[in-house]
């Protein structure tokens, strides 16, 4: 007896997908990239991961959270600033001193602070509860992270005397308690409303790593513009580093020496 087996050849165009159409293979695996980048808010995802890491180990999770947070700060600043190094870098010392502030100094304050801010508001639920909270934090707890945050700048900065350090403290205390006046309120408000208690810490260090970056890179932008203006004056010589002549049109020269590529930043 013999048996003979037909081939048979089966042709696909195409992946089903929901509602009775086909998905090429571009989009099959613009799908899977898709679902690569998103699955953090799965089971198993990244910030599933993250979560368990804040509950088992609070302080150690947070240390790392705010060190990274802080160097990178650092480093996106100097680079929309185009503030470099000496050597002509954006990676500069001050990058590594930010991160170790962040992971030594800003984690376990605030860790300290928002639990004792916890701690004495916790079962008040009403909305008088949540406004003394607000008021005790801008009053209380961002007073202290500040003068400590502009303590720390100070020293990274180069202050090395008492009187350096009381200097930068008294000058930016109140610009930096406006900021926080204004968006303190707005951030813990959210965090009341829809945050558990668990990653409060992480999400105001990622606020405060938004308006960080902005406010670094602002300053560095107008400590090079007066260092520009000191060190060239009125000599003929844009923004540029461009050389131009009485007319005011273009040499096509470019002038050696910028302030910000070989300035003496003692803290960096």
């Amino acid at each position: 007896m013999s048996v003979k087996f037909e081939k048979e050849t089966v042709k696909t165009t195409g992946i089903p997908v929901p509602g009775g159409k086909l998905d090429d293979g571009k989009h099959h695996i613009a799908r899977d990239i898709g679902n690569a980048l998103t699955k953090g808010g799965g089971p198993n995802g990244y910030l599933a991961a993250y979560l368990k890491q804040l509950n088992d180990n609070p302080m150690r999770t947070k240390m790392l959270t705010s060190g990274t947070l802080a160097g990178l700060q650092e480093f996106l600043a100097s680079w929309i600033a185009h503030d470099r190094s000496k050597h002509g870098h954006y990676f500069t010392s001050r990058v590594p001193k930010m991160a170790i502030y962040g992971a030594f100094i800003s984690a376990p304050l605030g860790h300290v602070m928002i639990s004792l801010l916890q701690k004495l508001f916790r079962g008040r639920t009403s909305l008088k509860a949540k406004i003394l909270q607000i008021l005790i934090s801008n009053l209380v707890v961002a007073p202290i992270q500040n003068t400590v945050y502009l303590i720390s700048m100070a020293i990274i900065a180069g202050a090395r005397t008492f009187h350096q350090v009381r200097a930068t403290v008294k000058a930016g205390f109140m610009p930096v308690m406006k900021v926080s006046w204004i968006t303190s309120p707005i951030c813990l408000a959210f965090a009341q409303q829809f945050l558990p208690e668990s990653v409060w810490v992480p999400f105001f260090n990622l606020v405060g790593f938004v308006i960080g970056t902005y406010i670094n890179s602002h300053t560095k932008k107008k400590r090079l513009a007066a260092l520009r203006r000191k060190h060239y004056g009125d000599s003929g010589r844009d923004s540029s580093g461009l050389g131009r002549d009485a007319s005011g049109r273009d040499t096509g020269r470019r002038e050696p020496g910028r302030p910000g590529d070989d300035y003496d930043r003692r803290g960096y």
